[in-house]
Parts: C-alpha cells; structure tokens; sequence
C-alpha cells in the first residue's frame, strides 16, 4: 500500500504541439488549465506554428496535462503532440512567454 503521506516525485515534460494552435487561444487555456492543475513551467508559440510548453510536477498530474494538450482549447486543431521526459528545473510558477 502507497502511503499517501509521502510527496510524488516530480517530473518535467517538454511538450510541441502543432496543428491550428496559434491564434485560437491556446497558449491562454494552456496556462488556465496549468494553473487549475497547479503545474509550474511555461508555454510559448513558436515562429514555425507550433506551441512549446513545459511542465513540472507530480507525475499524475503532468499526464493529465499531456493528455489536455491533445485537444487544447474549444477552436484548437491538434494534429501532432510530442512529449519529452526531463528532469523538473525547480520552476516556481506558470509563465506565458511571448
């Protein structure tokens, strides 16, 4: 039996998503969603119409992110996610960068 108690390990995922991402509010519920999950990290467009982000904390909780990032927001076309496992950085909050 896990003892609850104990904190999970932290992990980082190092996200590109593209398809039609930019200019339909994704980098906004990216980081709606991140801040819902309590997830530090940032999200960023790309000059070649992919979205970049990363995130840090639990496991779980990452996953659940990677999974949102599938879909992303309401008018979001995603044709393509890929994930990259890394060590966290210690990043303390969640960032839009432009």
């Amino acid at each position: 039996m896990l003892d609850s108690s104990l904190p999970q390990a932290q992990i980082q995922a190092h996200v590109l998503v593209s398809g039609r991402v930019q200019g339909v509010g994704y980098r906004m519920a990216t980081y709606d969603m991140a801040q819902e999950l309590g997830l530090n990290g940032w999200v960023r467009n790309l000059a070649d119409g992919r979205v970049e982000a990363v995130f840090e904390g639990s496991k779980d909780v990452v996953d659940k992110m990677v999974q949102w990032c599938r879909h992303g927001s309401r008018v979001a076309i995603v044709k393509d996610v890929t994930i990259e496992y890394k060590v966290p950085e210690g990043i303390s909050k969640f960032s839009i960068w432009r």
